[in-house]
């Protein structure tokens, strides 16, 4: 069984016991937190597509901690201008443990 969440933004498949890296949430690390937009359940009985979520389903997740992603460089160049920016980010993130799929 799995199960297509959406959270900041971004669709996730997941299935109990995965471990998924999402954008950062607003929780303290060990406690849990509940996915409720669900936008399709694969069950044994087949695939259900919520329009556009699915209703009464719900993924229960526990925090294992906040973290920031590797560095990546931003660089601006413009040729003959004289024109250089160079600017790095790091994409803070939460570390997942989904723990059970509710239908």
């Amino acid at each position: 069984m799995y199960a297509i969440i959406e959270t900041g933004g971004k669709q996730y498949k997941v299935q109990e016991g995965d471990v998924v890296f999402v954008e950062k949430l607003d929780a303290v690390e060990g406690n849990e937190v509940n996915f409720d937009k669900i936008l399709a359940l694969a069950t044994e009985k087949g695939l259900e597509v919520g329009m556009p979520y699915i209703k009464d389903a719900s993924v229960n997740a526990k925090v294992l901690n906040h973290g920031k992603e590797k560095k990546i460089i931003v660089f601006k160049y413009k040729a003959k201008k004289n024109y250089k920016r160079k600017q790095g980010h790091r994409q803070p993130y939460t570390k997942v443990q989904i723990e059970k799929i509710n239908v």
